[in-house]
């Protein structure tokens, strides 16, 4: 059983770290798209691949963080992962991330805005998958994403500026 927890966390840091590699490498194919200020065919397809390498992330990231608390609950764990803090906040943390990559694709939240939520909810679900993060409490947990995300925000926003006005 301690084999099959184990397998299931790496594949839950595995999820999360797809997804955080994966959203790094969509805005530097987003700068490089909008240097010549067109996104063409080819730099389209390219960022729908990256958005299905998102999706496997979350996917992979969401069923191994269910198959966790199925298998502690079933092996009659002393501390079951849903009772903890840490636990929770991987799952806001992802529930945050798939309903602002809905309302982008939808537009109902600027793309800037959007994308640094994105961003920074995906580096928080990896850092919170793999134990990187200082136990905090849910409250500065949320005061340091939000603060985080304003911090990417602005780096993102600076980046795009830089990319667009290269040409």
């Amino acid at each position: 059983m301690t084999a099959l927890v184990s397998f299931v966390v790496f594949c839950q840091a595995l999820g999360a770290l797809i997804g955080a590699f994966t959203v790094v490498w969509g805005e530097l194919a987003y700068l490089r798209a909008i240097r010549d200020r067109k996104i063409d065919h080819a730099e389209r397809a390219h960022l729908r691949t990256i958005a299905h390498g998102l999706r496997f992330g979350m996917t992979l990231l969401l069923l191994a963080s269910l198959a966790l608390v199925v298998i502690e609950y079933l092996a009659h764990a002393a501390t079951q992962p849903a009772m903890t803090p840490s636990y929770w906040a991987l799952v806001i943390f992802a529930l945050v991330v798939v309903y602002v990559s809905w309302a982008l694709s939808r537009k109902r939240i600027s793309f800037a805005l959007g994308s640094a939520i994105a961003f920074t909810g995906w580096w928080f679900l990896a850092y919170l998958a793999l134990g990187w993060l200082p136990p905090l409490t849910f409250g500065a947990l949320v005061a340091f994403f939000v603060i985080a995300t304003g911090i990417f925000y602005a780096i993102l926003q600076y980046a795009r500026m830089l990319a667009g006005s290269r040409s």
